[in-house]
Protein backbone atom coordinates (compact mmCIF):
# COMPACT_ATOMS: atom_id res chain seq x y z
CA UNK A 1 0.00 0.00 0.00
CA UNK A 2 1.83 3.23 -1.09
CA UNK A 3 2.20 5.93 1.39
CA UNK A 4 -0.23 9.48 0.67
CA UNK A 5 2.28 12.20 0.06
CA UNK A 6 2.36 16.05 -0.65
CA UNK A 7 3.36 16.12 -4.69
CA UNK A 8 2.39 20.18 -4.02
CA UNK A 9 6.12 20.88 -3.30
CA UNK A 10 9.64 19.46 -5.12
CA UNK A 11 11.59 17.27 -3.50
CA UNK A 12 14.97 18.51 -1.84
CA UNK A 13 18.45 17.22 -1.11
CA UNK A 14 19.20 16.06 2.25
CA UNK A 15 20.40 18.96 4.38
CA UNK A 16 24.48 19.09 4.22
CA UNK A 17 26.12 18.21 7.57
CA UNK A 18 25.99 21.38 9.74
CA UNK A 19 29.53 23.77 10.28
CA UNK A 20 29.66 23.38 14.28
CA UNK A 21 32.57 26.42 13.82
CA UNK A 22 29.31 28.93 12.93
CA UNK A 23 27.38 27.87 15.38
CA UNK A 24 26.49 30.18 18.38
CA UNK A 25 27.96 29.42 21.86
CA UNK A 26 24.79 27.45 22.93
CA UNK A 27 24.65 25.08 20.88
CA UNK A 28 28.64 24.41 20.39
CA UNK A 29 28.15 23.46 24.71
CA UNK A 30 25.40 21.28 23.79
CA UNK A 31 26.59 19.94 20.91
CA UNK A 32 30.09 18.98 23.23
CA UNK A 33 27.75 18.09 25.91
CA UNK A 34 26.59 15.43 23.57
CA UNK A 35 29.97 13.79 23.12
CA UNK A 36 31.10 13.49 26.65
CA UNK A 37 27.56 11.69 27.56
CA UNK A 38 29.03 9.09 24.77
CA UNK A 39 32.11 8.19 26.22
CA UNK A 40 30.31 6.97 28.96
CA UNK A 41 29.78 3.08 28.96
CA UNK A 42 25.89 2.38 27.98
CA UNK A 43 24.29 1.59 31.74
CA UNK A 44 20.52 2.70 30.99
CA UNK A 45 18.35 4.75 32.19
CA UNK A 46 17.43 4.14 36.21
CA UNK A 47 15.90 4.97 39.20
CA UNK A 48 18.72 5.18 41.79
CA UNK A 49 21.79 4.76 39.23
CA UNK A 50 22.14 1.32 39.94
CA UNK A 51 20.73 -1.12 37.25
CA UNK A 52 18.44 -3.73 38.31
CA UNK A 53 19.43 -7.06 36.90
CA UNK A 54 17.76 -9.80 35.43
CA UNK A 55 14.52 -7.86 34.43
CA UNK A 56 14.90 -8.79 30.61
CA UNK A 57 15.64 -12.56 30.29
CA UNK A 58 16.01 -14.61 26.92
CA UNK A 59 12.90 -16.07 26.26
CA UNK A 60 10.65 -17.43 23.65
CA UNK A 61 7.34 -14.68 22.59
CA UNK A 62 5.51 -17.31 19.94
CA UNK A 63 5.65 -14.10 18.22
CA UNK A 64 6.84 -14.00 14.50
CA UNK A 65 8.71 -11.12 13.42
CA UNK A 66 9.56 -12.59 10.34
CA UNK A 67 7.37 -9.82 8.52
CA UNK A 68 9.97 -7.20 9.66
CA UNK A 69 12.64 -9.60 8.54
CA UNK A 70 11.04 -9.70 5.08
CA UNK A 71 10.47 -5.63 4.78
CA UNK A 72 14.09 -5.22 6.02
CA UNK A 73 15.23 -7.35 3.63
CA UNK A 74 13.14 -6.12 0.70
CA UNK A 75 14.16 -2.56 1.84
CA UNK A 76 17.95 -3.69 1.34
CA UNK A 77 16.93 -5.35 -1.84
CA UNK A 78 16.69 -1.97 -3.62
CA UNK A 79 20.11 -0.18 -2.75
CA UNK A 80 22.60 -0.44 -4.69
CA UNK A 81 25.75 -1.65 -3.24
CA UNK A 82 26.79 2.42 -1.95
CA UNK A 83 23.89 2.58 -0.34
CA UNK A 84 23.99 -0.61 1.76
CA UNK A 85 27.34 0.27 3.09
CA UNK A 86 25.80 3.95 3.91
CA UNK A 87 23.07 2.36 5.79
CA UNK A 88 24.50 -0.58 7.58
CA UNK A 89 26.22 -0.88 10.79
CA UNK A 90 27.53 -3.44 12.96
CA UNK A 91 24.72 -4.38 15.71
CA UNK A 92 27.07 -3.54 18.65
CA UNK A 93 27.53 -0.24 17.03
CA UNK A 94 27.52 2.85 19.34
CA UNK A 95 26.26 4.36 16.40
CA UNK A 96 22.43 3.69 17.86
CA UNK A 97 23.12 6.44 20.94
CA UNK A 98 23.70 9.07 17.82
CA UNK A 99 19.69 10.08 17.85
CA UNK A 100 18.64 13.35 18.78
CA UNK A 101 15.18 15.09 18.14
CA UNK A 102 16.96 18.41 17.25
CA UNK A 103 16.67 19.23 13.82
CA UNK A 104 19.80 20.14 12.38
CA UNK A 105 22.23 17.56 10.22
CA UNK A 106 24.82 16.78 13.05
CA UNK A 107 25.56 13.39 13.99
CA UNK A 108 23.14 11.99 11.07
CA UNK A 109 24.11 8.41 9.87
CA UNK A 110 22.38 6.07 7.28
CA UNK A 111 20.47 6.91 4.35
CA UNK A 112 18.34 10.09 4.57
CA UNK A 113 15.20 9.86 3.14
CA UNK A 114 15.27 12.82 0.64
CA UNK A 115 18.31 11.00 -1.20
CA UNK A 116 15.73 7.74 -1.44
CA UNK A 117 13.60 7.61 -4.63
CA UNK A 118 10.40 6.86 -4.27
CA UNK A 119 9.81 3.28 -4.37
CA UNK A 120 12.55 2.94 -2.00
CA UNK A 121 10.98 5.35 0.13
CA UNK A 122 8.05 2.62 -0.05
CA UNK A 123 10.15 0.28 1.25
CA UNK A 124 10.93 2.04 4.01
CA UNK A 125 7.46 2.75 4.75
CA UNK A 126 6.99 -0.40 4.60
CA UNK A 127 8.98 -1.62 7.46
CA UNK A 128 7.97 0.98 9.68
CA UNK A 129 4.16 -0.40 9.54
CA UNK A 130 5.10 -3.97 10.20
CA UNK A 131 7.84 -3.04 13.10
CA UNK A 132 4.79 -0.78 14.82
CA UNK A 133 1.34 -0.52 15.75
CA UNK A 134 -1.28 1.27 14.01
CA UNK A 135 -1.56 4.32 16.14
CA UNK A 136 2.14 4.80 16.67
CA UNK A 137 2.92 4.48 12.55
CA UNK A 138 0.07 6.91 12.15
CA UNK A 139 2.19 9.24 14.48
CA UNK A 140 5.68 8.79 13.05
CA UNK A 141 3.83 9.51 9.59
CA UNK A 142 2.38 12.47 11.13
CA UNK A 143 5.08 14.00 12.93
CA UNK A 144 7.37 13.65 9.90
CA UNK A 145 4.84 15.64 7.57
CA UNK A 146 4.10 18.41 10.32
CA UNK A 147 7.71 18.72 9.75
CA UNK A 148 6.69 19.41 6.08
CA UNK A 149 3.93 22.02 7.54
CA UNK A 150 6.89 23.61 9.88
CA UNK A 151 9.27 24.25 6.85
CA UNK A 152 6.09 26.30 5.21
CA UNK A 153 5.88 27.97 8.56
CA UNK A 154 9.16 29.01 8.95
CA UNK A 155 10.11 29.37 5.92
CA UNK A 156 13.62 26.95 6.01
CA UNK A 157 12.85 24.30 3.55
CA UNK A 158 16.08 23.13 3.68
CA UNK A 159 16.21 22.65 7.53
CA UNK A 160 12.86 21.40 7.86
CA UNK A 161 10.77 18.66 5.69
CA UNK A 162 8.81 15.44 5.36
CA UNK A 163 12.23 13.44 4.44
CA UNK A 164 15.05 14.82 6.49
CA UNK A 165 15.29 11.86 8.50
CA UNK A 166 17.39 8.72 8.18
CA UNK A 167 17.28 5.42 8.28
CA UNK A 168 19.94 2.53 9.50
CA UNK A 169 20.24 -0.99 9.69
CA UNK A 170 22.18 -2.64 12.26
CA UNK A 171 23.45 -6.11 12.20
CA UNK A 172 21.79 -8.71 9.27
CA UNK A 173 17.91 -8.95 9.24
CA UNK A 174 17.75 -12.65 10.38
CA UNK A 175 15.06 -14.85 12.43
CA UNK A 176 17.83 -15.91 14.97
CA UNK A 177 20.71 -13.24 14.81
CA UNK A 178 20.52 -9.77 16.78
CA UNK A 179 19.46 -7.27 14.49
CA UNK A 180 17.48 -3.99 14.16
CA UNK A 181 16.72 -0.45 12.57
CA UNK A 182 16.74 3.33 13.41
CA UNK A 183 15.18 6.47 12.25
CA UNK A 184 16.51 9.50 13.13
CA UNK A 185 14.97 13.22 12.53
CA UNK A 186 13.22 16.03 14.15
CA UNK A 187 10.29 14.83 16.34
CA UNK A 188 10.82 11.26 14.85
CA UNK A 189 13.25 9.15 16.73
CA UNK A 190 12.69 4.91 16.44
CA UNK A 191 15.25 2.47 17.67
CA UNK A 192 13.99 -1.25 16.87
CA UNK A 193 15.77 -4.28 18.00
CA UNK A 194 14.82 -7.59 16.80
CA UNK A 195 16.28 -11.12 18.96
CA UNK A 196 14.28 -13.94 17.29
CA UNK A 197 10.84 -13.16 18.21
CA UNK A 198 11.90 -10.70 20.69
CA UNK A 199 11.17 -7.18 19.83
CA UNK A 200 12.28 -3.76 22.05
CA UNK A 201 10.64 -0.47 20.53
CA UNK A 202 13.17 1.88 22.90
CA UNK A 203 14.43 4.44 22.71
CA UNK A 204 11.02 5.83 20.75
CA UNK A 205 10.55 9.64 21.07
CA UNK A 206 7.44 11.33 18.34
CA UNK A 207 6.25 14.92 18.63
CA UNK A 208 5.85 18.29 16.95
CA UNK A 209 5.38 21.82 16.46
CA UNK A 210 2.91 22.65 15.56
CA UNK A 211 0.93 19.96 16.97
CA UNK A 212 -2.32 21.13 14.36
CA UNK A 213 -1.32 22.04 10.57
CA UNK A 214 -3.37 25.49 10.49
CA UNK A 215 -3.03 25.80 7.34
CA UNK A 216 -0.25 24.42 4.28
CA UNK A 217 -0.56 21.09 2.28
CA UNK A 218 -0.96 19.08 5.27
CA UNK A 219 -4.14 21.61 6.72
CA UNK A 220 -5.78 20.01 9.48
CA UNK A 221 -3.40 17.09 10.16
CA UNK A 222 -3.09 16.33 14.12
CA UNK A 223 -1.08 14.09 16.46
CA UNK A 224 -0.47 13.38 19.81
CA UNK A 225 -3.84 14.35 21.22
CA UNK A 226 -5.02 10.86 22.31
CA UNK A 227 -1.31 11.06 24.25
CA UNK A 228 -2.15 14.32 25.56
CA UNK A 229 -6.19 13.74 26.79
CA UNK A 230 -5.83 10.05 28.06
CA UNK A 231 -2.64 11.64 30.96
CA UNK A 232 -4.85 14.49 31.17
CA UNK A 233 -7.79 12.54 31.72
CA UNK A 234 -6.07 10.31 34.11
CA UNK A 235 -5.02 13.39 36.52
CA UNK A 236 -8.70 14.75 36.47
CA UNK A 237 -9.58 11.15 37.97
CA UNK A 238 -7.78 11.82 40.87
CA UNK A 239 -8.91 13.17 44.36
CA UNK A 240 -6.97 16.90 45.40
CA UNK A 241 -4.87 14.65 47.75
CA UNK A 242 -4.25 11.93 44.80
CA UNK A 243 -3.13 15.02 42.90
CA UNK A 244 -0.92 16.66 45.31
CA UNK A 245 1.07 13.40 45.39
CA UNK A 246 0.64 13.16 42.10
CA UNK A 247 2.31 16.62 41.21
CA UNK A 248 6.12 16.70 41.93
CA UNK A 249 6.65 20.22 40.36
CA UNK A 250 5.05 23.01 38.73
CA UNK A 251 7.92 24.44 36.36
CA UNK A 252 8.07 22.62 33.33
CA UNK A 253 11.23 21.23 31.99
CA UNK A 254 12.46 22.77 28.64
CA UNK A 255 12.88 18.94 27.17
CA UNK A 256 12.15 15.79 28.61
CA UNK A 257 14.42 14.27 31.06
CA UNK A 258 14.90 11.28 28.97
CA UNK A 259 15.93 12.28 25.68
CA UNK A 260 18.82 12.12 23.23
CA UNK A 261 22.08 11.72 24.71
CA UNK A 262 20.70 10.79 27.98
CA UNK A 263 20.79 7.26 28.20
CA UNK A 264 22.29 6.55 31.79
CA UNK A 265 20.24 9.27 33.43
CA UNK A 266 19.15 8.19 36.92
CA UNK A 267 15.54 9.87 37.61
CA UNK A 268 13.85 8.97 40.96
CA UNK A 269 10.29 7.19 40.32
CA UNK A 270 8.53 10.00 42.20
CA UNK A 271 4.83 10.68 42.35
CA UNK A 272 1.72 8.51 43.08
CA UNK A 273 2.30 4.87 43.36
CA UNK A 274 -0.20 3.08 41.29
CA UNK A 275 -0.88 0.74 44.68
CA UNK A 276 -2.52 3.90 46.31
CA UNK A 277 -4.99 4.00 43.26
CA UNK A 278 -8.56 2.45 43.41
CA UNK A 279 -9.52 -0.01 41.00
CA UNK A 280 -11.65 2.07 38.54
CA UNK A 281 -8.08 4.49 38.67
CA UNK A 282 -5.56 1.54 38.39
CA UNK A 283 -7.80 0.23 35.26
CA UNK A 284 -7.39 3.52 33.51
CA UNK A 285 -3.98 4.13 33.95
CA UNK A 286 -3.68 0.15 32.26
CA UNK A 287 -5.16 2.33 29.39
CA UNK A 288 -3.04 4.88 29.40
CA UNK A 289 -0.04 2.16 29.49
CA UNK A 290 -1.43 0.35 26.47
CA UNK A 291 -1.44 3.43 24.77
CA UNK A 292 2.19 3.65 24.83
CA UNK A 293 2.75 -0.21 24.81
CA UNK A 294 0.74 -0.49 21.24
CA UNK A 295 3.07 1.11 20.00
CA UNK A 296 4.64 -2.37 19.58
CA UNK A 297 2.82 -4.31 16.72
CA UNK A 298 -0.06 -6.50 17.18
CA UNK A 299 1.28 -9.57 19.40
CA UNK A 300 3.62 -8.03 20.48
CA UNK A 301 1.99 -5.42 22.15
CA UNK A 302 0.63 -8.23 23.98
CA UNK A 303 3.56 -9.00 25.27
CA UNK A 304 5.05 -5.63 25.95
CA UNK A 305 2.14 -5.22 28.47
CA UNK A 306 2.05 -7.98 30.35
CA UNK A 307 5.64 -7.10 30.94
CA UNK A 308 5.30 -3.79 31.87
CA UNK A 309 1.71 -5.36 33.69
CA UNK A 310 4.11 -7.76 36.17
CA UNK A 311 5.84 -4.63 37.48
CA UNK A 312 2.58 -2.81 38.71
CA UNK A 313 3.05 -2.61 42.00
CA UNK A 314 6.19 -0.71 41.18
CA UNK A 315 4.80 1.64 38.96
CA UNK A 316 4.47 5.40 39.42
CA UNK A 317 2.10 8.04 37.84
CA UNK A 318 3.83 11.71 38.06
CA UNK A 319 2.94 15.18 36.98
CA UNK A 320 4.44 18.43 36.89
CA UNK A 321 2.73 21.72 36.10
CA UNK A 322 -0.72 23.65 36.65
CA UNK A 323 -3.96 21.35 36.28
CA UNK A 324 -6.64 22.86 34.44
CA UNK A 325 -8.29 22.58 31.08
CA UNK A 326 -5.72 24.58 29.12
CA UNK A 327 -2.17 24.82 30.73
CA UNK A 328 0.59 23.14 29.16
CA UNK A 329 1.55 19.97 31.75
CA UNK A 330 4.31 17.08 31.57
CA UNK A 331 3.27 13.84 32.74
CA UNK A 332 4.91 10.20 33.29
CA UNK A 333 4.48 6.65 34.16
CA UNK A 334 7.75 4.65 35.31
CA UNK A 335 8.73 1.05 36.34
CA UNK A 336 11.65 -0.51 36.34
CA UNK A 337 10.52 -1.77 32.92
CA UNK A 338 9.00 1.26 31.39
CA UNK A 339 9.54 4.94 31.16
CA UNK A 340 7.02 7.00 29.83
CA UNK A 341 7.10 10.71 29.22
CA UNK A 342 4.48 13.02 27.87
CA UNK A 343 5.39 17.23 27.76
CA UNK A 344 4.53 20.36 26.11
CA UNK A 345 7.36 22.56 25.30
CA UNK A 346 7.73 26.57 24.76
CA UNK A 347 8.42 27.62 20.82
CA UNK A 348 11.68 26.46 19.58
CA UNK A 349 11.23 26.42 15.59
CA UNK A 350 8.26 29.02 16.30
CA UNK A 351 9.65 31.42 18.56
CA UNK A 352 8.11 34.14 21.07
CA UNK A 353 5.13 31.55 21.77
CA UNK A 354 6.47 30.26 25.34
CA UNK A 355 5.26 27.05 26.94
CA UNK A 356 1.62 25.91 24.92
CA UNK A 357 -0.29 22.59 23.80
CA UNK A 358 1.03 23.81 20.49
CA UNK A 359 4.48 21.98 20.93
CA UNK A 360 4.37 18.21 22.34
CA UNK A 361 6.80 15.39 22.83
CA UNK A 362 6.37 11.76 23.75
CA UNK A 363 9.22 9.30 24.61
CA UNK A 364 9.68 5.41 25.71
CA UNK A 365 12.33 4.39 27.03
CA UNK A 366 13.00 0.66 28.59
CA UNK A 367 14.71 0.90 31.70
CA UNK A 368 17.51 -0.81 33.38
CA UNK A 369 19.20 -1.33 30.47
CA UNK A 370 16.93 -3.08 27.53
CA UNK A 371 17.19 0.50 25.56
CA UNK A 372 18.32 -0.17 22.07
CA UNK A 373 17.78 -4.10 23.16
CA UNK A 374 21.08 -4.34 25.34
CA UNK A 375 20.44 -6.36 28.04
CA UNK A 376 19.56 -9.06 25.27
CA UNK A 377 22.26 -8.24 23.11
CA UNK A 378 24.71 -8.87 25.29
CA UNK A 379 22.89 -12.23 26.83
CA UNK A 380 22.94 -13.15 23.07
CA UNK A 381 26.42 -12.27 22.75
CA UNK A 382 27.74 -14.51 25.90
CA UNK A 383 25.70 -17.67 25.00
CA UNK A 384 28.38 -20.06 24.18
CA UNK A 385 28.25 -20.71 20.68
Amino acid sequence: MAETTSTKRPTRPAPPRIDETGLIQVLKDLFDSWRVSLKEGFKGLTATGNVVPGLFPLRKTGVSTKPMLEAASAFLATLDDAQRVAVSFPIDSEVWRHWSNIHRNLMRHGLCLAELDGPQREAVYALLRVSLGGHAYDTARKSMKLNETLAEMTGLPLEFGEFFYWISIFGVPSLDQPWGWQLDGHHCNINCFVLGDQLVLSPMLLGSEPITAEDGVYRGMTVLREEESEGWAFMNGLSPEQRARATIGMELPFDGYASGFKDNIAVPNDGLPYREMTGSQQRTLMELLKRYTDRLPGGHAHVRLDEVSAYLNETVFAWIGQFDSVSPFYYRVYSPVIFIEFYHQPGVALPDTGYSRRHAHALVRTPNGNDYGRALLKQSLDRPK
